[in-house]
């Protein structure tokens, strides 16, 4: 079986969890990882067995290299993944995608230019159970999709400092939503403040749709304990979703009921989806206009927090 040579840039607390994925892969190879630590660059390039380096670009010279991950700070992943995309890299680069709109335009431009495949790392999209919700959606069981409440809250990571809650939390829900509506937003309201960050850490997101649709996304880092819920509504039931767990409960007119389900690793099925893309050369489940669309809704809700008034989109 041919396996894509991948490399991991950022080794911090989640771009470890991609050079541990990569290196369980059957339909990847491990080749070399980049942190600007040397310590850190070195200890896990030791620990993996693979080429390490301070320096990025020395992974973007490598011809072997087919394929990168990108788990460096926000304010970086633009111009990062754009050196990987002038290099010929297929690029995973982690939410936000960029840090503006107009960054994620260029790398989407860079990306189609270069004939290479851009994909963001909304991780909640490969969850097992927010697939099972969709399949259930897709037969029908609960109607038309009319709203839509998620609720993503925790303590404040240690690790984040120049993003705020809406675009490191909020932005898997955008998503979300994104494909559970299916057609573009029309408008945003939020409300968000901060409690001791730099940046917004608590935030209510209201995002608005066609035909009177609608979803509500909470979301913080004040809360004590890590909460990650969905509770979709239909025409003719609801679905709730616990993405934790990977348990979900459906209720129609007819009956109650709880599915059961494998656990799956979600980063797992992520990172073997964007090996597969790559070998079927075929585009990616999550593609850069995704990420797009998610960013622009996280800045319409910033703009209209500081506004006190409705964004349109």
């Amino acid at each position: 079986m041919k396996k894509i040579k991948v490399a991991v840039i950022g080794c911090g607390s989640w771009g470890r969890n991609h050079i541990r994925v990569y290196n369980d892969l059957g339909n990847a190879s491990l080749t070399a990882i980049a942190d600007m630590n040397t310590a850190t660059a070195k200890e896990f390039g030791e620990r993996y067995s693979v080429d390490w380096y301070t320096e990025p670009e020395k992974i973007f010279g490598r011809d072997d290299v087919e394929a990168v991950s990108i788990c460096t700070p926000t304010v970086t992943h633009a111009d990062l993944a754009m050196q990987a995309i002038e290099a010929g890299k297929h690029v995973l680069v982690e939410k936000p995608m960029t840090n503006t709109t107009d960054e994620a335009k260029e790398l989407i431009n860079a990306a189609k230019n270069q004939g290479v495949y851009l994909t963001v790392g909304f991780v909640e999209r490969f969850n097992p159970a927010v697939s099972e919700a969709m399949n259930i959606i897709s037969k029908g069981e609960i109607g038309e999709v009319i709203l839509a409440h998620t609720r993503r809250v925790s303590r404040r990571p240690l690790r984040i400092g120049d993003v705020g809650v809406i675009k490191d939390l909020a932005i898997h829900d955008i998503d979300i939503v994104n494909q559970l509506f299916k057609t573009e937003a029309k408008y945003v309201f939020a409300t968000a403040g901060s409690i001791a960050h730099d940046f917004e850490d608590y935030a209510n997101i209201i995002v608005c749709f066609d035909d009177n649709r609608s979803a509500f996304i909470e979301t913080n880092w004040l809360t004590p304990r890590k909460v990650r819920t969905l509770t979709i509504t239909g025409t003719e039931g609801l679905i709730n979703v616990e993405y934790i767990t990977q348990q979900i409960i459906v209720e129609n007119n007819e009956r109650l009921y709880q599915p059961f389900l494998n656990y799956g690793e979600p980063l797992l099925r992520e990172l073997d989806s964007f090996m597969n893309s790559i070998l079927n050369d075929e585009s990616p489940e999550v593609d850069g206009e995704d990420g797009l669309r998610a960013l622009e809704i996280s800045e319409a809700a910033i703009q209209s927090a500081k506004s006190g008034k409705q964004v349109s989109l």
